[in-house]
């Protein structure tokens, strides 16, 4: 009998602690203000740049040809994705979603106009395999940063309800978040905006998670949100993809 009291309380003792552990850990994450990277100015849920700076230029980046492992490693994505290896041939991506005139990423786009902005510019929406590689440089990696945890700083995402705030109400400015980039200096690959992408069967698929995102789930590179490609949603962007020569 004193035995199970015995068990009966150690568990108990390592119940609250961990629920006094999970606290800390919110803490920790949760702000009202936003966590920026060098160079910006948090307001609320946002990052700002500094009065009179304009936002960085647009830049494109070579995403080497390459084979990339989705989902095996990554327990979360047992049930969710299919293990499987993609072969991307090289091609050229732009380093920021589009943004609007102060560096915001622009948000509540249809699958189509996005397509005619990158057509515009020369270039393409990216197929899926090619946003995949893009986002992991080519490594099996859960997130664009690589294997480790999603915090606030690396990412504009949980701004809405949390866990990173409470008071956001759309997209950052694009670039904030420099601990997030992914190794060849693609910048919110994860977080931010959602993006368009372009699939087979030619339905409503966008990858990366959001500013609105609750889960960090949301953000690993396999995850998609499905919707319908006619759909403005203020979660939902883009990036444009190049050929390469």
């Amino acid at each position: 009998m004193w035995r199970g009291r015995a068990e009966r309380a150690i568990a108990a003792v390592l119940v609250v602690a961990a629920i006094v552990v999970a606290a800390v850990v919110a803490s920790r994450w949760r702000t009202d203000d936003a966590q920026c990277g060098g160079g910006f100015v948090a307001s609320g849920a946002r990052c700002l740049l500094p009065a009179g700076s304009a936002a960085p230029p647009d830049a494109r980046v070579l995403v080497p040809a390459a084979k990339t492992d989705v989902g095996p490693s990554d327990w979360e994505a047992e049930g969710r994705v299919a293990p499987r290896t993609i072969e991307t041939r090289a091609f050229y991506m732009d380093a920021f979603e589009l943004r609007d005139d102060a560096g915001r990423a622009r948000t509540g786009v249809t699958r189509d106009e996005a397509a005619a902005t990158c057509a515009a510019r020369g270039g393409r929406l990216p197929t899926e395999d090619e946003w995949i590689a893009a986002a992991t440089s080519g490594k099996n990696a859960r997130y664009p940063w690589g294997d480790t945890g999603a915090v606030c700083r690396r990412a504009a995402w949980g701004l809405a309800s949390g866990p990173c705030s409470t008071r956001g109400d759309g997209a950052d400015t694009g670039g904030a978040h420099p601990t997030g980039d992914t190794a060849r200096g693609l910048h919110d690959m994860a977080g931010n905006a959602a993006e368009w992408v372009t699939v087979p069967d030619g339905s409503g698929v966008a990858h990366g998670g959001s500013w609105a995102s609750m889960l960090a789930s949301e953000l690993r590179v396999w995850s998609r949100l499905e919707l319908a490609p006619t759909a403005r949603d203020p979660r939902v962007g883009a990036r444009c993809a190049y050929d390469a020569p």
